[in-house]
């Protein structure tokens, strides 16, 4: 642990664990970061192969890092998709076991998010969960176990995974909890004549386990499907008093604003109050974005990362909040570059890390590492 935290304390402020064209893959996306009980940092992405688009052959794959997100280790797969489609990864260390846990989503290469909105994807190729393991700090993972039957209702359709790490809740009567935000679409009511791909069928939800990740079961469903507020792509916090903060993409929305928020006060089983637009974030355009709790004395912020143009993709910012999400003040921008996805991670109690999709051209050339001084976002 000693050596870890020399490591944590390298002199490098940024690399770039993922380019495009590099690997064998056309463009990487999706990003998500965790770091090991040893202090090794896993950084995960989509390996895309025959273009940038979001369906088709897209391998999981990871590199390591044992110096604190300076160099990376070669990549590794750690879900093939053969073909298909493997991606959206959601990983958690168990606190109980210091076992990494990944969970991930899955569709058929040959089918679009559309087709499977619309119910013309056969349950096969729809989107299907699935959960790995490893046991040996992150080098090597269990062959993906489907968990689809405990995570996803049958009347839906679309399902993601984070993307970005899951939680591992510590204080309280659900400590050592794991909670992955996820989202899905639904069917439309009988005799509707909506297809199922309008963005008011999307909502967001949580599943859990109390075991390690052997088994699953569903926490909170955001199913109002209303139109004002469509809750998408998600991840959650623990904060210092045990509540769970979960900030989602409103995707196309009636109400003005992009970010949505909620609480949950029983580690993600149901939820305080209805997702609410977070107008404080009104610059994050539509994206999904990450969220971090930061662990150190009682005064530790909230962490919020995403772009800071309401229009486009670009500008990614840090955003502080020390009243627990209630409110958010901006902290940084780390370039005027193009940039998407991104995934938070504490390295130690003086240094954060962003994991986040950049370029200059578009956002997806690069997956970049930034170290960030928690100074420098705290005052």
């Amino acid at each position: 642990m000693a050596r870890a935290a020399a490591q944590d304390r390298g002199p490098c402020t940024s690399s770039v664990p993922f380019r495009a064209g590099e690997g064998g893959y056309h463009t990487y996306r999706i990003p998500a970061v965790v770091k090991t009980r040893t202090g090794a940092l896993l950084a995960f992405a989509e390996g895309r192969v025959g273009g940038s688009g979001d369906t088709g052959g897209i391998d999981l794959v990871v590199r390591r890092s044992a110096d604190g997100g300076c160099t990376w280790g070669p990549l590794t797969v750690v879900a093939a998709g053969h073909g298909d489609t493997r991606g959206n990864p959601a990983p958690v260390v168990d606190p109980r076991t210091g076992r990494l846990v990944l969970l991930s989503s899955y569709n058929s290469g040959k089918v679009t998010e559309a087709q499977i909105m619309r119910g013309e994807a056969t349950p096969e190729q729809s989107r299907r969960v699935f959960v790995q393991t490893s046991a040996d700090d992150g080098r090597s993972f269990s062959e993906p176990r489907e968990i689809t039957a405990s995570a996803k209702l049958p009347q839906w359709r679309w399902y993601a995974t984070g993307p970005g790490h899951a939680l591992a809740l510590t204080r309280g009567p659900y400590a050592g909890r794991l909670v992955v935000a996820s989202n899905h679409s639904t069917s439309p009511p009988p005799g509707s004549a909506d297809t199922g791909q309008e963005a008011k069928y999307y909502g967001a939800h949580a599943i859990h386990s109390d075991d390690g990740g052997a088994t699953w079961r569903l926490g909170f469903v955001d199913d109002s499907y209303d139109g004002v507020t469509n809750s998408n792509e998600s991840l959650a916090a623990e904060l210092p008093d045990g509540r769970v903060y979960f900030t989602s993409r409103d995707q196309n929305g009636a109400e003005p604003g992009n970010r949505l928020d909620a609480y949950s006060l029983d580690g993600g089983s149901t939820l305080a109050r209805p997702y609410a637009m977070q107008h404080a974030l009104d610059e994050v355009p539509v994206v999904q974005s990450s969220v971090l709790q930061v662990h150190g004395d009682a005064a530790a912020p909230l962490l919020f990362a995403g772009p800071s143009n309401p229009l486009v993709r670009e500008k990614l910012a840090v955003w502080r909040s020390d009243d627990g999400g209630a409110t958010f003040t901006k902290a940084l921008t780390l370039s005027a570059q193009r940039a998407a996805y991104s995934d938070l991670v504490q390295l130690n109690r003086s240094t954060v890390g962003v994991l986040y999709e950049t370029g200059v051209a578009g956002p997806y050339e690069t997956i970049e590492f930034r170290r960030l001084d928690l100074a420098a976002l705290t005052g």
